[in-house]
């Protein structure tokens, strides 16, 4: 029997992202798109590592499967550090990918060259069956933010995330690199070896 992990996420960017991470393992992954036993989980941590503990936690309860959640955001050090937990909903609570890349421009109107700096951060969490998460990791991507969108691979800020070492932002970037360089998959790789021991382990 393959072992299956369920991903704490609707989105199926995210899903496209992780399937070639850990197909080659023979683990399965499903989103929760179509489990009746999923539950709505209000995101009132204070951190990314807070609110992927939460997601996977309250998942596995629910589903009584082992959860993989990730919390991941843009951090804008010239903006405090905003949208950072907020970057979905960064431009208020209807909130699109258009509205927010919107609103990080304006915000970042009169910031220029170096001080554009940001980074995306990604932390994940994996939950046994019961809810005890048993293992984290957390990692990121550095970049510019852009003056103007660009590509339209990706989602979220993906059009103004310029990284530097390509000079092209995670939207004109080809699939294949942002999978190698991108924070959610640098996390993910951090992430393989305790989701390989686990669920081999345990079923």
């Amino acid at each position: 029997m393959q072992n299956m992990l369920i991903l704490g996420t609707t989105n199926s960017g995210k899903l496209r992202e992780l399937i070639p991470l850990l197909a080659p393992h023979g683990i399965a992954c499903r989103s929760l798109e179509g489990q009746s036993n999923a539950v709505v989980v209000e995101e009132t941590g204070t951190t990314f590592a807070e609110n992927a503990a939460l997601k996977a936690t309250l998942q596995a309860q629910s589903l009584r499967e082992w959860v993989l959640a990730e919390d991941s955001g843009l951090v804008v050090p010239a903006l405090g550090g905003e949208p950072g937990i907020f970057s979905a909903r960064f431009s208020g609570e209807n909130a699109s990918d258009s509205s927010n890349n919107k609103k990080l421009l304006e915000r970042l109107s009169d910031i220029h060259g170096h001080q554009r700096a940001a980074h995306y951060s990604c932390h994940a969490a994996l939950s046994n069956p019961d809810g005890t998460i048993v293992a984290t990791a957390s990692d990121m991507c550095s970049g510019i933010i852009g003056h103007t969108l660009s590509g339209s691979g990706g989602f979220g800020y993906d059009p103004l995330f310029i990284v530097p070492e390509y000079h092209q932002t995670f939207g004109e970037l080809p699939a294949a690199v942002k999978s190698m360089i991108s924070h959610r998959a640098r996390a993910m790789r951090r992430m393989l070896p305790a989701i390989l021991y686990h669920l081999e382990h345990h079923h």
